[in-house]
């Protein structure tokens, strides 16, 4: 087993984190200006194939480039953004739509121009995707949906929302059909913005369908195909979308180490008190255990193997939980500088947060690897 990246790799990961770092480290940035150079440096067309204008990577190398887009974007809301976008957006149309309908809509997502949302959860639908609410009924040339999406990222700016409804209430797993609708539609309405407490770069809100119809040729896949590609889409985002967060661990864990370094006490740096060096340890420890469980994820999905779905369940509750624990740990080493808002590290811990939650909770995660293993 070679754990050595290529020198192809190697270069790609370069390139993408020097230019991140000179080009998407302003704060003050307007989001559509930070979506932009996202755009331009290639970073929302990742996997999206060439022939539609992106850069055809698999699932290893989109999540080493989202690695390295984490690792230098101080907005890791900007990263989950635009990860949304492709992972949960483009991989699906990818997949399972039609060829008019990856040439009219894949080729925006490459450059950008398009912004996609996943829309699937709802109030009463949040880890039991089985049961949506929001319905959708098959009518002439269109599906007409009803309902409401009660959180759905990039809602508000999206021009794009690949959503889920029920086209049969009784088909259980066969019940539930996927879409790509349009923004402009009418009767398709989101919501405002919520006030989240990280990822601020990525806007989410409520969207309504209200007598919606969706164009039959935006039904992704079969009619009662939803499920399988929900759970397609979520294998390709828990394993390559979590590579932002080892990228934000890498950048953490090099300034708890500078910090460490730098910062006396007792007439030596802090480093040298074991307190304190073996947290950084540990915050180590956790990284690269997690990194290698991602790594693997995605070796699976990009050859082919059984055992994905597990695996991408594995590196998602190992990544969102080193996420969270090493912010803590990165506040306990920086001391009360590491509560302060302007020093940034605390915003490490208000974007790790939601890594437990989103692309299913970690215990739901649990849940697969319990069933993989026979229980």
């Amino acid at each position: 087993m070679d754990f050595a990246l290529t020198a192809t790799q190697t270069r790609r990961y370069g390139e993408i984190l020097a230019e991140v770092q000179k080009r998407l480290t302003d704060d003050a940035a307007a989001m559509q200006e930070k979506w932009r150079v996202a755009a331009e440096l290639g970073l929302t067309g990742l996997c999206v194939p060439t022939e539609y204008g992106g850069c055809g990577l698999g699932a290893f190398d989109t999540a080493l480039g989202l690695e390295a887009f984490g690792r230098g974007c101080p907005d890791t809301g900007l990263v989950f953004s635009v990860s949304a976008h492709l992972l949960a957006g483009a991989v699906p149309i990818r997949d399972f739509g039609s060829a008019d309908l990856r040439r009219e809509l894949l080729p925006g997502f490459a450059t950008g121009d398009l912004i996609a949302a996943n829309a699937i959860t709802e109030d009463d639908a949040g880890s039991d995707v089985s049961r949506l609410a929001v319905t959708a009924r098959h009518d002439v040339d269109a599906y007409v949906l009803d309902g409401e999406k009660s959180f759905v990222s990039n809602g508000p700016v999206a021009d794009l929302m690949v959503t889920y409804a029920t086209t049969a209430p009784n088909g259980g797993f066969l019940g539930i059909s996927a879409f790509a609708a349009p923004a402009e539609l009418d009767g398709l309405t989101p919501g405002e913005p919520f006030e989240k407490m990280g990822l601020a770069g990525c806007s989410a809100a409520r969207v309504r369908f209200d007598g919606c119809r969706v164009p039959a040729g935006y039904l992704l896949g079969e009619e009662g195909q939803g499920s399988a590609i929900f759970a397609h889409a979520m294998t390709w985002e828990r394993a390559c979308l979590f590579a932002a967060y080892l990228g934000m661990m890498d950048e953490q864990l090099e300034r708890c180490i500078a910090h460490a370094r730098e910062r006396r006490q007792f007439g030596r740096p802090i480093g040298k008190f074991q307190a304190v060096a073996h947290l950084i340890a540990g915050m180590k420890q956790r990284l690269e255990g997690a990194r290698l469980l991602l790594y693997r994820a995605c070796w699976l999905i990009d050859e082919q193997r059984s055992g994905q779905v597990a695996a991408a369940a594995l590196a998602k509750v190992a990544v969102s939980e080193a996420a969270v624990a090493n912010s803590l740990d990165a506040i306990q080493i920086f001391g009360a500088a590491g509560y302060l808002v302007p020093g940034g590290v605390e915003r490490y811990l208000r974007d790790a947060i939601p890594a437990k939650l989103f692309s299913g909770t970690t215990e739901i995660q649990r849940e697969i690897i319990a069933q993989d293993v026979g229980l």
